[in-house]
C-alpha cells in the first residue's frame, strides 16, 4: 500500500528536533526561485484555524503520564490530516491515507484511552462522522456454529461505522488455528476494511510479542494496518506520579510513608510479576481499595463524631492493603 506510516514508538532513538539552517553566501548573489512564492507574498495564506483544536487534545494528552512517542505520532496524525485539508483547498492531490492501528504493549499502559482520544481527534478533524469508540474482545466476535461468527462480527462493524472499533488481545482471533471460528472474524473484518472503507477505523491491541506473532502468522494484515504504536511499561517512578494523580482528582492525598509503601510494592511486583503485571491498571485498584479501607478505618476510629476535612483526605499506609487477596 503507497503511503504506509510506520511509527514504534518504543523505538528508544529520539526525533531529531527540527531546525531551518541559513547560510550567507557573500560571494554569491541570492537566487530566488520563481515558482514557489516567498511566505511574505502569498495572498492566499491562512492562518491555522484547526490549532485551537489540537491544544485541546494535547491538553488531554499532556494529562496522561509518559507515552511521548505516542503523543508525537499523534502530532503527526493531525499534522498530515492539517496539511491534508489545507492541500485540498489549494487544488492540489491529497491522496486518502489509512488509519487502521496496531498497539501494542502489556496491560494497564494507556491503549483504550489513546483509542479514545484518536476517536474524537479524527471526528473533530472530519476523517469520522460520530467518533465513537466499541471495545470488544473476542468473546464478542466468535460464535459458537458456522456463520455465526460472521453475523457476530458484521453486527458489530455497523455499530462501529462513524467511529472506532477496538479489538483487544485481537491475537486471541488466530490461537484456534485454520478450523477455530476466530479466522472467519479476521476474514469478515478483512473484507468489511475493503467494503466499508474510510468508514470506521479498526485498532487492533494485545501484548507485544504475541500481537508480532499474530500478524506474522497472517501475511495479508500488516500493510492493512499502517500505523502501530509501541506502549512501553510505566516506570516506578510514573506509577507513583499515576497514583498520587488518582487520588489527586478524587479529593485524597497520600502521606509520605504511604507512597514509600507504594512504591516498594511496586518494585517487587515489576520484579516478581513481569509478565503479569498490569501497570497502570495495578495501581488504580490499589488506590481504589485503599479509599474502601479509610472509610472503615475513620467510621470505626470517629465512631462519635465526624473526622476533620484534612483526615477525611489523607490516605496512610495502614489504608494500603498490598496483599495479593
Amino acid at each position: 500500500m503507497s503511503g504506509r506510516v510506520m511509527a514504534k514508538s518504543g523505538s528508544s532513538e529520539e526525533r531529531p528536533s527540527r531546525q531551518i539552517n541559513v547560510i550567507l553566501r557573500s560571494s554569491e548573489p541570492p537566487v530566488v526561485s520563481q515558482s514557489v512564492p516567498e511566505a511574505d507574498s502569498l495572498s492566499g495564506a491562512k492562518t491555522l484555524p484547526q490549532q485551537g483544536l489540537f491544544a485541546e487534545l494535547q491538553k488531554e494528552m499532556d494529562g496522561l503520564v509518559g507515552l511521548d512517542h505516542i503523543k508525537e505520532l499523534m502530532f503527526e496524525i493531525f499534522a498530515l490530516l492539517q496539511i491534508a485539508t489545507m492541500r485540498s483547498e489549494a487544488g492540489l492531490l491529497s491522496g486518502a491515507q489509512v488509519y487502521h492501528m496496531v498497539f501494542k504493549g502489556n496491560p494497564g499502559t494507556g491503549k483504550t484511552t489513546v483509542a479514545r482520544i484518536v476517536a474524537k481527534m479524527f471526528q473533530k478533524m472530519g476523517v469520522l462522522s460520530k467518533g465513537h469508540l466499541i471495545e470488544v474482545e473476542r468473546a464478542d466476535l466468535v460464535g459458537e456454529y458456522i456463520g455465526h461468527t460472521a453475523q457476530k462480527t458484521r453486527d458489530l462493524i455497523k455499530k462501529a461505522l462513524g467511529g472506532i472499533l477496538f479489538i483487544d488481545e485481537a491475537y486471541s482471533l488466530a490461537r484456534g488455528g485454520e478450523k477455530d471460528f476466530g479466522k472467519e472474524a479476521i476474514d469478515t473484518l478483512v473484507k468489511a476494511m475493503e467494503d466499508q472503507k474510510n468508514q470506521f477505523i479498526l485498532i487492533l491491541a494485545g501484548y507485544s510479542e504475541e500481537m508480532d506473532f499474530f500478524l506474522a502468522t497472517n501475511p495479508g494484515l500488516p500493510s492493512r494496518f499502517p500505523i502501530q504504536m509501541e506502549f512501553p511499561d510505566y516506570t516506578i517512578d510514573q506509577l507513583i506520579q499515576i497514583a498520587e494523580g488518582m487520588v489527586k482528582e478524587r479529593d485524597y492525598i497520600l502521606m509520605p510513608q504511604a507512597i514509600l509503601k507504594l512504591k516498594q510494592h511496586l518494585l517487587r511486583e515489576k520484579c516478581e510479576s513481569k509478565h503479569l503485571f498490569s501497570n497502570a491498571r495495578h495501581v488504580r485498584n490499589i488506590i481504589e481499595r485503599s479509599i474502601r479501607q479509610q472509610a472503615v478505618r475513620l467510621l470505626n476510629q470517629y465512631s462519635g463524631g465526624s473526622p476533620g476535612k484534612l483526615e477525611l483526605m489523607t490516605i496512610r499506609t495502614e489504608d494500603l492493603k498490598l496483599d495479593k487477596k
